[in-house]
């Protein structure tokens, strides 16, 4: 208690000594005095929890540090809303039977042959219409790539 500053932990420390001591039990060899076996051993246990606190501690510091700024946070969510609202748009613009095909494929996951059973149609179908869309997409999005990098790559 007095190394960690809190008994809930200090508990913690202790009951995980005298498992790791029961399970490594058959291969241990105290040499010393068993009282002065336990008080170092969890002494050390102390002082492993201490230091990884310490990293962990510094290692949240350094994320909150790298974290973008609110301001920046605010334009990347501006952005990307944007940019699903283009997505959306441009989707709606298909076919409507492509339009159908796209969504079951990418927004709820199924793979082709789902979908052909599904729509009751070709599982040869089903990957020209995603590939048809794809190929749609690609050319109403392509111009937005530019923008997409500059709104994500730099804060």
């Amino acid at each position: 208690m007095n190394y960690v500053q809190s008994s809930q932990v200090a508990e913690d420390v202790v009951q995980d000594f005298f498992v790791s001591l029961w399970f490594k039990s058959k291969d241990l060899e105290i040499n010393t005095s068993l009282k002065s076996y336990l008080f170092t051993s969890v002494k050390n246990r102390c002082l492993d929890y201490l230091k990884h606190t310490k990293i962990k501690e510094n290692f949240q510091k350094q994320a909150a540090a790298l974290s973008s700024p609110p301001e920046a946070s605010q334009f990347n969510l501006y952005v990307e809303t944007e940019l699903n609202e283009i997505l959306t748009s441009a989707i709606e613009k298909l076919p409507s039977r492509c339009r159908e095909i796209f969504k079951l494929s990418r927004y709820k996951g199924l793979k082709n042959a789902e979908i052909a059973r599904e729509l009751n149609i070709s599982k040869r179908t089903v990957e020209l219409q995603v590939s048809n869309a794809l190929k749609f997409l690609r050319g109403k999005l392509k111009n937005l790539l530019p923008l997409y990098l500059i709104a994500f790559i730099l804060p």
